[in-house]
C-alpha cells in the first residue's frame, strides 16, 4: 500500500483528463505535403456490373466498389458523409457530376483515358496546391470540457473553415468543418495537440501542434506570373499592394476580347473565387432560364404556387402577393433579414441562417410593407427563389444549373454552396474562377447569346438589367434589377452607368453596356470596410483606359 501511494505521488496517473482552459491560445503545426488536400479521383470498370471508385493524394485514401446499373446516372457513397453523383456523357468520354461534402457541391469532370479509367481532380480547399505549409489552430473559450477550435491556414487563398460540433471525452477532442465536410480528431498531451484530419472515416493526415511562439504570418504566399495585358495599368499595379490591399485578380474585356488578365497575392487562373453575394446574379440567370423553358409562366406568380404543402400555412392575403419578381428585386416586403432592427445597414442580414429551418423562419417573418413597393437588400429573397426553382426543374437543381448554364459557357471548375438541406443556395456563396466570372458577365453584354448559342433570352436580359427601385437599406440607395446592382461613375467628364454583381469582400462583375465591356475584380477584404475598393479601382484607373 505504501509503495502504491508513493508511486501515485511520484508518477501522475497517465490519461488524467485535461482541462481545456490549459489549451486556450494559439497553436501551430506543419502540413508536410503541399498536395495533401488535392485528391485524384479514378473510376474503373464502369462498363461492368461492379465498378471501382478511388481517391488518392500522395497516397491511397480510399477505394470503394459500387454497383452499376448500365444507365447514365449513378451515385457513389464513398464515406458516411460524402458521395459523388454523376452523369455519363452520351459518347461515354466524360462523367460530369458533383461531390457532396459538407455544405458544398464540388463540380468535377472525369475524363476517360487510354486505360479506360475516368480520372479527375477534387481540390477540397479550392487551391490547386498549398503554397505555405503552416496550419494554425486557435483554441478559444476553453473551460473543463468546453471549447472552440478553429484551424487557420497560412495559405489564406482558401477562405477558411466553419467549424462546429466541438466535443471532448477524456483527452480526446473532435469537431467538424461543416463547410467542407472535413473532420478533425485530436489527442491532448501536456504541451501538444495531435490532430488527425479525416474524410468520413478515412484518415488523410496527422499533424502535431505546439504552442505558437511567434505571431502568425497569414497570406505568406508567393506572387504568381502575370497573364495577359493589352492595357497599360502600370500606374495601378505600382500602388496596388499598398493602396488597394488584398486585390486578387483584375480582368477586363471589351468588344468580346480579353484585354487584361492579371492575378495578385498568389492567386492564379485555376483557383475558384469565393463570390459571396455576387453569385446572386447567377441565381437570377437560373430563374431566367427556367422562365425561357416555360417551367413557370410569369414572374407575377406567387411564391406559394411553388412551395411544398408544409409551407402553405404561412400564406395570408398579403404574403400571397409575394411573387417571383418581388424576390428578384429584393421587394418581397418580408422582414426575414431583421431589417426593422437595423434599418439603414446590413448588419443583421441572413438572420434566418441562425435557425434550423430557414424556409419556416423566412416565411413566418413579419411584413414591412406590401410586395413590389420597396426594396431592401438581403439574402432571404433569393433563398426563396432557390426553393421555387427546385420545385419545378427535373432532377437535382445543381444538374439543371450545370447543363443549362455552366456547361454551355464552358465553365467546369466551380463549387456551389448549399443550404442546410443540401439545396443550392441562391443567396450567395458560389465559387467561380475570375475568368469564368468574366464569361458569365459577357453573357449579358452579348444579350444572352454566346458563339451563336442562345443561353438566355434577350427579353430576360433586358428585364434583368432594368432599374426597378432603389435599395432603401444601403447607404447609396443604389438602383436594383433582377439581383443586379446599378451604379454610376464619373470619368473623363462623362457619367458612365453600370450594372454590377457584388459580393462581400470585394467580388465584382462590372457590366458597362455603353462601352461593350466587362470588368471583373476579386478581393480578399471579407467583412471589411475595404470591400468596396474595387469601385475606386474601376473608376479611377480602369474606366479612363476603356474610354480612350
Amino acid at each position: 500500500m505504501k509503495f502504491l501511494i508513493l508511486s501515485l505521488l511520484l508518477f501522475p496517473i497517465i490519461g488524467l483528463a485535461q482541462n481545456m482552459a490549459n489549451y486556450n491560445g494559439n497553436w501551430e503545426g506543419k502540413i508536410l505535403n503541399t498536395q495533401t488536400f488535392n485528391f485524384d479521383i479514378k473510376i474503373a470498370n464502369l462498363d461492368s456490373d461492379s465498378a471501382d471508385f478511388s481517391l488518392l493524394n500522395h497516397k491511397s485514401i480510399l477505394q470503394k466498389r459500387f454497383k452499376t446499373t448500365g444507365g447514365k446516372q449513378f451515385k457513389i457513397q464513398f464515406t458516411t458523409d460524402q458521395f459523388f453523383e454523376g452523369n455519363l456523357s452520351t459518347n461515354a468520354k466524360t462523367i460530369n457530376g458533383f461531390i457532396h461534402s459538407g455544405i458544398l457541391l464540388y463540380h468535377v469532370e472525369l475524363v476517360k483515358n487510354k486505360e479506360d479509367y475516368y480520372v479527375g481532380r477534387w481540390n477540397i480547399f479550392m487551391v490547386d496546391e498549398l503554397k505555405a505549409q503552416r496550419l494554425y489552430l486557435s483554441v478559444e473559450n476553453g473551460n473543463e470540457n468546453e471549447y472552440q477550435a478553429y484551424p487557420i491556414f497560412e495559405d489564406n487563398r482558401f477562405t477558411g473553415t466553419w467549424c462546429a460540433n466541438f466535443t471532448k471525452a477524456e483527452n480526446n477532442i473532435a469537431f467538424v468543418d461543416f463547410k467542407t465536410g472535413l473532420r478533425f480528431a485530436g489527442q491532448l498531451s501536456t504541451d501538444q495537440i495531435n490532430l488527425d484530419l479525416y474524410l468520413g472515416e478515412f484518415l488523410i493526415t496527422s499533424i502535431p501542434f505546439s504552442r505558437s511562439v511567434d505571431d502568425w504570418t497569414i497570406g505568406n504566399v508567393p506572387s504568381t506570373e502575370n497573364q495577359k495585358s493589352k492595357l497599360n495599368l502600370s500606374d495601378l499595379e505600382t500602388i496596388l499592394n499598398d493602396t488597394f490591399v488584398n486585390t486578387q485578380s483584375i480582368l477586363i474585356s471589351k468588344d468580346n476580347e480579353l484585354f487584361y488578365e492579371k492575378y495578385f497575392n498568389g492567386f492564379n487562373a485555376e483557383i475558384p473565387n469565393d463570390m459571396r453575394s455576387a453569385s446572386k446574379s447567377i441565381s437570377s440567370a437560373i430563374v431566367g432560364i427556367a422562365k425561357d423553358e416555360n417551367l413557370f409562366v410569369e414572374v407575377s406568380q406567387s411564391i406559394f404556387h411553388f412551395l411544398p404543402p408544409a409551407y402553405q400555412i404561412y400564406q395570408d392575403s398579403l404574403k400571397s402577393k409575394i411573387d417571383i419578381q418581388s424576390l428578384l428585386t429584393m421587394s418581397s416586403g418580408l422582414d426575414a433579414d431583421d431589417y426593422t432592427n437595423s434599418r439603414k445597414s446590413m448588419a443583421s442580414e441572413n438572420n434566418y441562417q441562425r435557425t434550423n429551418d430557414w424556409a419556416t423562419t423566412v416565411l413566418r417573418a413579419p411584413m414591412m410593407n406590401p410586395p413590389n413597393k420597396e426594396a431592401n437588400y438581403g439574402s432571404a429573397n433569393p433563398f426563396l427563389l432557390g426553393l421555387a426553382m427546385d420545385s419545378i426543374v427535373n432532377g437535382p437543381l445543381e444538374t439543371f444549373m450545370h447543363e443549362k448554364l455552366f456547361q454551355k459557357l464552358g465553365i467546369k471548375n466551380y463549387i456551389i454552396q448549399t443550404d442546410l438541406k443540401g439545396l443550392p443556395y441562391f443567396g450567395g456563396g458560389m465559387y467561380l474562377t475570375p475568368k469564368d466570372m468574366l464569361k458569365f458577365g459577357s453573357l449579358y453584354i452579348q444579350k444572352g447569346e454566346v458563339e451563336g448559342q442562345r443561353i438566355l433570352s434577350e427579353k430576360w436580359i433586358e428585364a434583368s438589367m432594368r432599374n426597378y427601385r432603389p435599395l432603401m437599406n444601403v447607404p447609396e440607395q443604389n438602383g436594383y434589377g433582377y439581383l443586379w446592382w446599378h451604379h454610376t461613375y464619373q470619368s473623363e467628364g462623362k457619367t458612365i452607368k453600370t450594372v454590377e454583381a457584388r459580393g462581400n469582400g470585394g467580388q465584382y462583375i462590372f457590366l458597362i453596356p455603353s462601352l461593350n465591356s466587362v470588368v471583373v475584380i476579386t478581393s480578399g477584404n471579407y467583412n471589411s470596410r475595404k470591400g468596396q475598393q474595387p469601385e475606386e479601382i474601376f473608376e479611377s484607373y480602369i474606366l479612363p483606359k476603356l474610354m480612350q
